[in-house]
């Protein structure tokens, strides 16, 4: 398994920039507008699906009971919304033929 940097919103930008000929201020611009996008989605409940990528998925955990590992101690933990990323069988194939 290699390791490698992480992709930036930048890195984004400057591909949109040298594959459509965009400008690099026009680039960017349309990185954050998908990504606001994104967000909106998610903050509103929606899932959010990329074809060929994956699924943002939000789920509601209920209130349980958790442990304090080093003291046994019970704490409840209160219920929330989490994220998920469930990627797809094309991106999870590509990954797997690295």
């Amino acid at each position: 398994m290699r390791s490698v940097g992480t992709l930036t919103r930048a890195d984004l930008a400057e591909t949109i920039n040298r594959k459509m000929g965009l400008s690099r201020a026009e680039s960017l611009d349309m990185v954050e507008s998908i990504l606001d996008k994104m967000g909106k989605a998610l903050t509103e409940g929606e899932n959010v699906k990329i074809s060929g990528f994956g699924s943002f998925i939000l789920r509601d955990k209920r209130e349980r009971v958790g442990r304090n590992p080093k003291t046994g101690v019970e704490v409840p933990i209160t219920p929330r919304r989490v994220l998920t990323f469930r990627a797809s069988q094309l991106l999870k194939d590509r990954i797997s033929k690295d």
